[in-house]
């Protein structure tokens, strides 16, 4: 059984990271999708993210900005405060991403927080200008 998906859209409010008794992080927010024609709207997405990745979209991600996240659906069921018995879905997010550009408001941080940097890539040698030894 296969259970993977990926969405892309926007944070409807800034997150909240709150933590269970165990002491884990946890994430729970919302992301709207817009759907195929633009003037049908969007879809609101319910997500909820586990420790590292719940304290990195709190850290890098506010309302507005655009994320794009992989996981898995999940439902749960439970009793609302009628009595009603209803089923619940939500992604459970194992991997978010930046995308789009700060002009888009993909990559912004939040208010006072900073834009993560670009770091060089340590595990690769730096490469000799010479080419005379290449094949083509």
């Amino acid at each position: 059984m296969i259970n993977n998906v990926t969405l892309m859209g926007r944070l409807t409010a800034d997150p909240e990271l709150k933590y269970t008794t165990t002491e884990k992080a946890v994430l729970n927010f919302t992301i709207a999708v817009d759907k195929r024609r633009r003037d049908d709207g969007a879809n609101f997405i319910s997500c909820v993210a586990w420790e590292h990745t719940a304290k990195f979209i709190k850290d890098f991600f506010g309302k507005g900005s655009m994320i794009a996240i992989t996981g898995e659906i999940d439902t749960r069921k439970y009793t609302d405060k009628d009595g009603n018995n209803r089923t619940a879905f939500e992604i459970i997010v194992r991997e978010a991403s930046f995308c789009g550009g700060k002009n888009e408001g993909g990559s912004a941080a939040p208010a006072g927080k900073p834009a993560p940097e670009a770091k060089p890539a340590e595990d690769f040698d730096i490469l000799d200008e010479d080419d005379e030894d290449l094949p083509f």
